[in-house]
């Protein structure tokens, strides 16, 4: 199993990728985070129940972590995996990879904090209805993620980010390599 460890200012959390349901999303962010892209980032976006924009139709509740200050910059294309392709579905810890349009990509990903089923193909969140690429889920740290969640402010934009020394990838051995 690979997994890659955040590391905030508030603490750890880790998350599982799910690489035989993803691959192509899972290596992506492998290759980030070998090459130490996201380190250094930021948690630059809460959306809570009370901050989400006015109007919005499918509220949703997610931790965002990345780079927002390359957007225009940082884009990188890949096969989108949706979750009809993948069986994965955006449930309370799932981790997603933030997008522009299906399969247009930004380093950055996102932690949801409840289930959000809108995030799904089909879903109402993206007008494509392609939704999101779900690659992984949270197995440790959920204290942690809980109160970067509760640091949610006014705005789902963060004016006070919160920095992300290093995201590094592990790999776990399987029993037999550990006893060989």
């Amino acid at each position: 199993m690979k997994t890659l460890v955040v590391t905030t200012q508030l603490g750890e959390f880790e998350l599982a990728l799910q690489i035989d349901r993803a691959p192509k999303t899972c290596a992506y962010f492998e290759a980030i985070a070998q090459k130490n892209a996201l380190d250094n980032s930021i948690i630059f976006r809460i959306i809570s129940h009370d901050n989400h924009r006015p109007g919005d139709t499918c509220p949703i509740q997610v931790v965002q972590i990345g780079t927002p200050q390359k957007f225009s910059t940082a884009r990188e294309s890949i096969t989108h995996e949706n979750t009809r392709q993948t069986g994965l579905c955006h449930r309370k810890w799932t981790v997603s990879a933030a997008r522009f349009d299906a399969g247009e990509l930004y380093r950055s990903f996102f932690v949801c904090m409840r289930d959000e089923p809108e995030l799904d193909f089909g879903g109402r969140r993206q007008p494509d209805g392609e939704g999101y690429a779900a690659f992984g889920h949270v197995i440790d740290g959920f204290a942690t993620l809980e109160k970067i969640f509760g640091r949610a402010e006014d705005d789902e934009m963060l004016r006070d980010p919160i920095p992300v020394f290093e995201i590094s990838l592990l790999e776990e051995l399987h029993s037999d390599q550990q006893n060989g």
